[in-house]
């Protein structure tokens, strides 16, 4: 029996991040709300082209059909569309054989305050204002941003990689280097308050729910030995020996797992990112999100003390 939506893993996601609107974003902008309404409505059958998202929500969307009992994730479209211009959102929907019914068209208000309504763990938009208002109420969010994306459609692996600090957890110990400004006083606290895990950060509940299915992927493997893993998890941080204890001690205080962990210790993170070839990677430094950076999508974390001004 599927799992109802409040035991499901869902993300919301936008119009803009889904599909390539940047035409129609142009209308809006240049000629008003009137003639974007009308162009919409008009070519309501014409196609769209996958947007920046589309890599990671078709995948995500894959694993229902591993767990086709239990149905266990979800993708919700939280749109600033209309009712009437949303109608081509969905006809694209239906066109790249999406399992997408629910949704939430605001027009034109910021879609954030319905997360909760829906369950959504993780809100993807292009909209810096709604991702911002989601993440000053406590929701899980990022801002996607734009990249050249070329995708594998033979490659269904889901890879998801995640900086640390400000991302799955809070922003503590930047606060410490950042006051201090010495990696050595840095290593210090994190050594003293190493038996102490680490507050979760705004993605923590994304990532938790998403370690449940790879430890249902290390049973299924376990259980056939020809069986593929289609989930992969990594974490990219700046860190390094010896902060890298309470990182992990963190991570097996709320009984999570992740398949890769890379402490860089100063090392660009493009080096690695490159390797993974990751689906999604969060980060709450924006300086950290190289757009030179191909087949790559880049979503930021506005949060914490890394984005104070």
């Amino acid at each position: 029996m599927p799992y109802p939506i409040d035991r499901k893993l869902v993300v919301g996601v936008s119009s803009n991040a889904l599909f390539n609107l940047e035409e129609e974003d142009e209308i809006f902008l240049n000629e008003g709300v009137e003639k974007y309404r009308q162009y919409q409505i008009e070519n309501k059958n014409k196609s769209l082209n996958g947007g920046i998202a589309m890599p990671f929500i078709k995948r995500f969307l894959n694993i229902n059909n591993v767990y086709i009992e239990e149905l266990p994730v979800e993708v919700v479209l939280l749109s600033k569309n209309s009712p009437e211009t949303g109608i081509r959102i969905f006809n694209a929907i239906k066109e790249h054989n999406l399992s997408i019914s629910r949704a939430a068209f605001t027009s034109g208000n910021s879609p954030y305050r319905y997360i909760p309504a829906y369950n959504v763990s993780l809100f993807l938009s292009t909209n810096e204002g709604d991702v911002i208002n989601a993440i000053n109420s406590n929701y899980g969010a990022g801002r996607i941003l734009k990249t050249n994306i070329n995708d594998d459609d033979e490659d269904m692996e889901l890879r998801v990689a995640f900086d640390f600090d400000g991302v799955i957890a809070d922003d503590q110990a930047e606060k410490i280097f950042k006051e201090t400004d010495q990696l050595d006083l840095f290593h210090q606290h994190e050594l003293t308050h190493i038996e102490e895990p680490h507050n979760p950060g705004p993605l923590a509940s994304f990532f938790r729910k998403l370690s449940f299915f790879q430890q249902l992927e290390t049973k299924k493997e376990i259980e056939d030995k020809n069986y593929k893993k289609i989930v992969k998890t990594a974490i990219v941080t700046a860190r390094n020996a010896p902060s890298h204890e309470r990182a992990i001690k963190t991570l097996q205080d709320w009984g999570v797992t992740v398949d890769e962990m890379f402490l860089l210790g100063g090392i660009e993170k493009a080096r690695i990112l490159d390797i993974i070839k990751p689906h999604l990677f969060f980060d709450d430094q924006i300086s950290h999100l190289d757009p030179k950076l191909e087949n790559i999508p880049l979503v930021h974390i506005p949060f914490g003390v890394a984005n104070k001004k």
